[in-house]
C-alpha cells in the first residue's frame, strides 16, 4: 500500500525547515490577505488541459478577484496565468476543442459604449493564441456554465426579471427601476432570501446555447465574422424553482438533469429532480417526495444513469438522513447504494465506463475521496489525508484530479491513481504555493461522559514548552452539522498561533464524519452534549499537555460556534474572554427571521428552543465578550447580534469599566469577505484577546 499522508505529516513537511521564531505570512495580516488562494479546477474532455481558478487581492487592495491559470496535468511545468482583468474571471469550462469558456464582468471591447454597471457575460478563450471574446450576454448577467463532455453543447443559467418576456422587455424593466431608484420586491411565496442575497424580482432560468453567425467584425480574425451564442429559454415557467439549482448536462448534450425547488403548502421546502430536453424544453419529473431534497445529480458517461443524493428532512426528534442513489436518466426505479459508516457525500463523479462512482464525504476530521463499485457496493478510500473538492476524472479512467486542503495546506491541486488505496497523491504545480506555517498541527482525543471519543486538531506555536506554555483558544465550528477538516481563510487558526496562542479545534456532537450516531447525540439538544463535549475536549488537552497554559484560556466561535460561545458565556466563567461571531442568541425569536425558517422549525420544537436559548442566562454572564456581526447576514440576522449586545450592556455592572465590545460590519454578511474588513476583524480579535487573556492594553485598530 502507498505511504499514507496525514495532516500531522503535512505539518511536519510544511515547517520542517522553518526555524522557530521565523516570520511567516501569518505574522503580518497584510501579507496574509495578499496570499493567492487556490480555487476550483476544470479538466478538458480529452484530459490534456487543466484550468484552475485562483483568487488574489485586487490592485487597489479593497476586494478579491479571480483569474484563470493553465496547470500542467503531468506536474512538470509551473502554472501559467491565462487571464488578467480588474473584474476578474471565473467558472471555467473547457470545450472538446480545448477552448475555455468563462464568466466575467470585463467590458466588451466590441460594444459601442461600455455599460455603467457591467453584468457577468460569457467569454471564450481560444485553445491556441488569441484574445478572449464575449460570446453571450443577458441584461441580468450570466451565471453558471455547463458543457457537454462529448459534444461541447453549452447550457447556461441567467437571471430574468419576473413578469417579462424577451431580452428587450427584461432590459426595459431593469432600466425603469434603476432610473426610478426602486429596489422593492413584492413577494407571493416563500422563501424570500438566501444567505446574503434576495430572491426576486429576478429569477434564474436555464438557457440552451447554439452558435450563430455574428454581425460584428473582429480585428483579430482579419475582419471575418466570429460566431456568438444564441440563448434559448428552456424554463420560462421556472419561477424560483432554479434558485441555487444543482445540475448536470448529459455527455451528448441532449438533456440536463437539475434540481427543481418547490414549496409544499406555503412553507415546506423540497427539491425534486427533473430532466429537461435541450431541443424541445420538455420537462419530465425524475424524483419527487414531500420533505425531501434531491441533489448533486451526476450523469454517467453513456447518459443512461443519474447518481444523486437524497436528504430526508428530520423532526425535532429525528435528524435529517442523507443517502446515495442511482437511477435511470429516463426515469424509473431508483436504487440506494450502500454507505456503511453513514457517510454523507458532498461531491459525485463517474468513471468513464460507468462502473465506479467517486465521491467525497467527511470522515474522521478529513473529507477523503472514495470509489464505490455501483454493481457490488464495494468501496475503497483513494486518499485518507486532507479534504478534497472539485473532482475531475481523466477520460483514461486511470487518474483523478482534485483540490486538496487541510489545516496545514490552503489548497493544492493533486492527481490520484484510482487503482490505489489510501495513497499519497501527486502534487501538481498550481498557482498558489503553500505558505510556511508558524507552528505544527497534531491530533488529540478526549472521552465524553457517555464514552464517545471526541477528536480534535491542536495547532501549536513554535517554541511552546513546559517552561513556556502557550495560552489556549477553544474554537467551535459552525454548521452545526459540519466538521473541522478543511482549510478556512475566514477562520484561520495560524493567525492566532503566530501570536503565541495554541488553538483547539474539536468535533463535538453534531459533527459530520463520525456516523449518524454522532449527530443524533446533539440533535435538538444544542446546549447539552455539544457543550459538554467541547468542555471535555478542553479539559483533556489541558490535563495531558504541559505546553499549554490552563490559566490563560479563551473561546471563539461563529454561527453555531457563536451559539456555543453565547451558551458557554452563560454557563461557565472558566474562560478569560469569548469571541462570538454571527451568533444565535434568542432562539425563540430567531426561528422566523432566518432565511430558512422551515429548516429551523424542523430541528427544534418550541420547548427545545426555550430550553436551549443562550439568552435565558444573560444575567449570569461575567466573561468579557467580543460580539461580531454583519448587517447583511440573512442566515443569522443582525437582530441576534443587536439583542446580545443590549443584554450584555443591560446586565453589566455600571460601576465598572465595560469589558465587552461590539464589532459591527454594515455591509458584510455571515462572513467577513473583503481584505480590509478581514484585516480589521483579526486585528480586533487579537487586541481583545491580548487585553483579557494576556493582560495587555486594548489597542484599537487604526481603521476603526
Amino acid at each position: 500500500m502507498p505511504e499514507t499522508d496525514t495532516d500531522a505529516d503535512l505539518a511536519t513537511v510544511a515547517t520542517a525547515d522553518l526555524p522557530a521564531g521565523s516570520a511567516t505570512p501569518f505574522h503580518d495580516l497584510d501579507a496574509y490577505v495578499a496570499l493567492r488562494r487556490q480555487g476550483a479546477i476544470a479538466l478538458s474532455p480529452d484530459g490534456s488541459r487543466l484550468v484552475a481558478v485562483a483568487t488574489e487581492r485586487s490592485a487597489d487592495k479593497t476586494k478579491y478577484v479571480t483569474a484563470l491559470w493553465d496547470v500542467d496535468p503531468s506536474g512538470d511545468r509551473p502554472a501559467r496565468r491565462l487571464t488578467r482583468s480588474a473584474p476578474g474571471e471565473g467558472a471555467p469550462k473547457i470545450r472538446p476543442d480545448n477552448s475555455v469558456l468563462f464568466v466575467s464582468k470585463r467590458p466588451d471591447p466590441a460594444a459601442a459604449k461600455p455599460a455603467d454597471d457591467e453584468k457577468p457575460a460569457l467569454w471564450l478563450l481560444p485553445a491556441g493564441t488569441g484574445e478572449p471574446r464575449q460570446v453571450a450576454a443577458k441584461p441580468g448577467g450570466i451565471g453558471a456554465v455547463h458543457v457537454a463532455r462529448g459534444t461541447g453543447r453549452i447550457v447556461v443559467t441567467a437571471t430574468v426579471f419576473e413578469r417579462t418576456t424577451g431580452v428587450e422587455q427584461d432590459a426595459d424593466k431593469r432600466t425603469a427601476r434603476k432610473d426610478a431608484k426602486v429596489s422593492a420586491i413584492l413577494h407571493d411565496r416563500y422563501p424570500v432570501r438566501y444567505w446574503d442575497h434576495d430572491l426576486g424580482p429576478e429569477q434564474p432560468r436555464l438557457f440552451a446555447c447554439s452558435w450563430q453567425a455574428s454581425d460584428t467584425p473582429v480585428l483579430s480574425t482579419g475582419f471575418e465574422y466570429d460566431d456568438v451564442l444564441e440563448l434559448s429559454d428552456l424554463t420560462p415557467d421556472a419561477g424560483r424553482a432554479l434558485a441555487e439549482a444543482e445540475l448536470d448536462v448529459s455527455p451528448d448534450g441532449s438533456f440536463v438533469v437539475t434540481t427543481w425547488g418547490r414549496v409544499d403548502g406555503h412553507t415546506n421546502l423540497a427539491d425534486g429532480l427533473v430532466r429537461i430536453d435541450l431541443a424541445t424544453g420538455q420537462r419530465a419529473e425524475l424524483a419527487v417526495a414531500p420533505r425531501v431534497h434531491f441533489g448533486l445529480p451526476a450523469i454517467s458517461s453513456d447518459g443512461g444513469l443519474v447518481a444523486l443524493t437524497r436528504t430526508d428532512y428530520g423532526t425535532a426528534d429525528e435528524p435529517h438522513r442523507e443517502s446515495l442513489w442511482v437511477m435511470p436518466s429516463a426515469g424509473g426505479d431508483a436504487r440506494q447504494l450502500p454507505l456503511d459508516g453513514d457517510l454523507r457525500p458532498t461531491e459525485l463523479a463517474w468513471s468513464p465506463d460507468g462502473a465506479v462512482l467517486y465521491f467525497v464525504a467527511d470522515e474522521n476530521g478529513r473529507a477523503p475521496v472514495f470509489a464505490l463499485d455501483v454493481a457490488t457496493g464495494a468501496r475503497r478510500r483513494l486518499a485518507a489525508d486532507g479534504a478534497y473538492t472539485s473532482l475531475q476524472v481523466h477520460p483514461d479512467g486511470q487518474r483523478l484530479f482534485a483540490v486538496r486542503s487541510s489545516y496545514t495546506d490552503p489548497g493544492t491541486i493533486v492527481a490520484l491513481d484510482v487503482s490505489l488505496q489510501d495513497q499519497r497523491p501527486s502534487e501538481l504545480r498550481g498557482p498558489a504555493p503553500r505558505p510556511d506555517l508558524p507552528g505544527t498541527l497534531t491530533e488529540v482525543t478526549a472521552t465524553a461522559a457517555d464514552g464517545t471519543t471526541i477528536r480534535s486538531f491542536l495547532a501549536l506555536p513554535h517554541g511552546a514548552s513546559a517552561d513556556q506554555p502557550a495560552p489556549l483558544l477553544l474554537w467551535v465550528h459552525g454548521g452545526p452539522v459540519s466538521s473541522w477538516n478543511a482549510w478556512s481563510w475566514r477562520w484561520c487558526p495560524w493567525l492566532l498561533v503566530s501570536q503565541g496562542y495554541s488553538v483547539l479545534l474539536p468535533d463535538p456532537a453534531l459533527s459530520t464524519g463520525y456516523g449518524d450516531a454522532m449527530i443524533e447525540r446533539g440533535w435538538g439538544r444544542w446546549g447539552e452534549t455539544p457543550f459538554t463535549d467541547v468542555i471535555a475536549a478542553t479539559d483533556a488537552v489541558l490535563a495531558e499537555r504541559a505546553d499549554l497554559d490552563g490559566s490563560r484560556t479563551a473561546m471563539m466561535g461563529g454561527s453555531f460556534g457563536g451559539y456555543m460561545a453565547n451558551w458557554i458565556a452563560g454557563h461557565t466563567d472558566r474562560f478569560k474572554a469569548i469571541v462570538s461571531h454571527a451568533s444565535l442568541w434568542d432562539l425563540p425569536a430567531f426561528g422566523g427571521t432566518t432565511d430558512e425558517p422551515s429548516f429551523w422549525r424542523d430541528e427544534m420544537s418550541p420547548a427545545m428552543r426555550a430550553a436551549h436559548t443562550p439568552s435565558a442566562a444573560a444575567a449570569a454572564i461575567t466573561t468579557p465578550m467580543l460580539v461580531i456581526h454583519g448587517d447583511k447576514d440573512y442566515r443569522v440576522p443582525i437582530g441576534e447580534g443587536l439583542r446580545l449586545w443590549w443584554d450584555l450592556l443591560d446586565h453589566a455592572d455600571p460601576t465598572l469599566p465595560l469589558p465587552h465590545r461590539f464589532l459591527y460590519f454594515p455591509d458584510e454578511n455571515h462572513w467577513v469577505l473583503t481584505p480590509n474588513h478581514a484585516t480589521v476583524w483579526y486585528q480586533t480579535v487579537r487586541a481583545f484577546l491580548a487585553w483579557h487573556v494576556l493582560g495587555e492594553d486594548f489597542v484599537i485598530p487604526d481603521l476603526l
